[in-house]
């Protein structure tokens, strides 16, 4: 970085910084928000879906769902070290809270985080069996690998890393979904049930990419922590799962 050139101007320009040292007080804060959402997410994530191992129909979608929870851990331990690097107490991080902890069924929470936590809000809603973890699974994993596309490009290189690693495994979680629903939607029964998961779930997937023409995402630009507004995102994982129900019969 230029000694003269502001550091926004710098990570504008695509600039990217490699050690907590280079980093503002204000970067620092707004990165260690963003990853503390990608790291509670993530346990959260997982949480939710070791309670439903099982309920797997057969030892492959147990293997399978055992895979998300492993691998879904291990990536936030990933981000996790990056924070640690910052100064978070990561041997308490991982425990202080009740990742498995949701809110009603009927809860409509919207985009908001809820105090001390900061999952994605669709990670407060409880699953309810088989089907309707495999739904959240293709529509959550669906988005999760546009958001986590987005976040390759962060301006905190380490952590663009990091991330650029990690994709790979998460969009094979969501093939691994898909793989579920083809053998749910082949019987009546299964696609009646998962029309019904995707009428819950898809309006609580939305809210995970924010609010449209958000001040935030500016903030985030700013600092090269963002690239793509929120409402480009959004549209981008409404396509993409409009094709992917549509080729079973599920829209």
């Amino acid at each position: 970085m230029s000694d003269t050139m502001p550091i926004e101007e710098y990570l504008q320009k695509g600039g990217v910084l490699t050690s907590p040292d280079n980093a503002t007080p204000r970067y620092r804060g707004e990165l260690l928000r963003l990853m503390a959402s990608f790291v509670d997410s993530e346990l959260a994530g997982a949480a939710g879906f070791a309670d439903t191992i099982n309920d797997a129909p057969g030892i492959k979608e147990r293997i399978a769902s055992a895979k998300i929870v492993l691998e879904k851990t291990d990536h936030a331990g990933r981000v996790l070290e990056i924070m640690g690097s910052f100064g978070a107490d990561t041997g308490r991080y991982a425990v202080h809270h009740p990742w498995d902890a949701r809110l009603t069924r009927e809860a409509d929470i919207g985009a908001a985080r809820q105090a001390g936590d900061m999952r994605l809000s669709v990670f407060h809603y409880p699953l309810q069996g088989w089907i309707d973890a495999v739904i959240m699974n293709v529509l959550m994993g669906t988005a999760g690998t546009i958001q986590l596309r987005e976040l390759t490009h962060v301006s905190y290189q380490p952590l663009a890393e990091v991330f650029r690693a990690i994709l790979p495994k998460e969009t094979h979680h969501t093939e691994l979904g898909i793989e579920g629903l083809k053998r749910i939607a082949g019987n009546e029964e299964g696609a009646t049930a998962a029309r019904e998961a995707i009428v819950y779930w898809r309006p609580r997937v939305a809210a995970s990419f924010g609010l449209s023409a958000s001040t935030r995402f500016e903030t985030l630009a700013r600092f090269g922590l963002r690239h793509t507004p929120n409402e480009a995102l959004l549209s981008e994982w409404q396509a993409a799962v409009d094709v992917q129900l549509a080729a079973l019969n599920l829209n």
